[in-house]
């Protein structure tokens, strides 16, 4: 029952974003992992149509908040208030306290109200004022970033970075998903999004996630890959270990997605990229042969010997 729930899903965002399919399963895939997700993209391709859409087809409390350099904080995570009836101070919950949090531009705001989202994202728990406050589960945060624009912008740190479990970039449409695009203008196909899931489901889907069997070999296989990126010559910054555990939850995920109860090779390789691309950092001799991260990634990636059993 949880794969045809999962193929629903999957269909109704189809249907609001056009021609991003493989987007779609990746994303879902780290809800279903429970990650997080970083949109690195243009403006205008359909990042916040893309959660948006999400949030609905799960029954998610979906929040969002446009990043600006004068959100603070307080904002995201929320503040105390004297309360003088009570005479005590009252937590207002900031907007992180939701099930599916928008991040949009997250690089435009500064880096004391981006560092608020580290406790968020890992621990899903927010402090203020000295007590923890428990946010509700399911919880993901999808941040969008544009890397053209650079004006008035911070970079995320690397401890920001590897919170999140992917990288991810939506591209342009095709020709004729931009026709499909214009022909929806008028009634918006997100208009139409259908419940499918109960945040309820969600947990347990992810349970099923964590039970997806996993081979020695297939362990021993991530560790191979992501420690080949701190000894290879166009790596100045190798991956860390949270970038292995992270390709095993996700491999997991697409796993229960392709309706296998274990993970293969294939798995790996499909997530492999959008796992470490944000988590490593290329030495100046990439860069003067004009190598991209993907192709160095993917030579790394070849140059290690596939397992030959599960």
């Amino acid at each position: 029952m949880a794969d045809i729930k999962i193929y629903s899903i999957q269909k109704e965002i189809c249907e609001v974003i056009k021609g991003k399919d493989e987007i779609i399963e990746k994303v879902l895939a780290v809800i279903f992992a429970g990650g997080h997700v970083l949109l690195d993209d243009i403006p205008g391709v359909g990042k916040t149509t893309l959660a948006l859409s999400i949030a609905r087809s799960m029954s998610l409390d979906y929040k969002r908040v446009q990043f600006t350099p004068d959100v603070l904080p307080s904002d995201i995570v929320g503040f105390s208030m004297y309360n003088n009836t009570t005479k005590e101070f009252e937590y207002k919950p900031g907007a992180v306290c939701c099930n599916l949090f928008l991040a949009d531009e997250i690089n435009r705001t500064s880096p004391k109200t981006q560092s608020a989202l580290l406790e968020v994202m890992e621990e899903g728990n927010v402090t203020v004022d000295g007590i923890t406050h428990k946010l509700p589960v399911p919880f993901t945060v999808i941040a969008t970033e544009n890397p053209i624009g650079s004006s008035g912008t911070q970079l995320l740190p690397e401890s920001q970075l590897d919170r999140f479990m992917v990288c991810l970039s939506m591209g342009y449409p095709g020709h004729e998903d931009s026709i499909n695009i214009l022909k929806n203008v008028v009634n918006p196909a997100i208009n139409d999004v259908r419940p499918i899931i109960s945040p309820e489901e969600l947990i347990f889907i992810r349970k099923n996630v964590d039970e997806i069997y996993v081979n020695d070999c297939i362990l021993d296989y991530i560790t191979s890959l992501v420690e080949a990126t701190r000894t290879n010559e166009y790596i100045s910054l190798g991956s860390s270990p949270r970038g292995a555990i992270n390709i095993l939850k996700l491999a997991k995920a697409v796993a229960l997605m392709r309706d296998h109860n274990y993970v293969t090779p294939a798995d790996i390789e499909y997530i492999f990229c959008d796992v470490l691309r944000h988590r490593i950092r290329l030495s100046s001799k990439a860069k003067a042969e004009g190598l991209s991260v993907d192709e160095i990634l993917m030579n790394i990636f070849h140059s290690i010997p596939v397992p030959k059993g599960n």
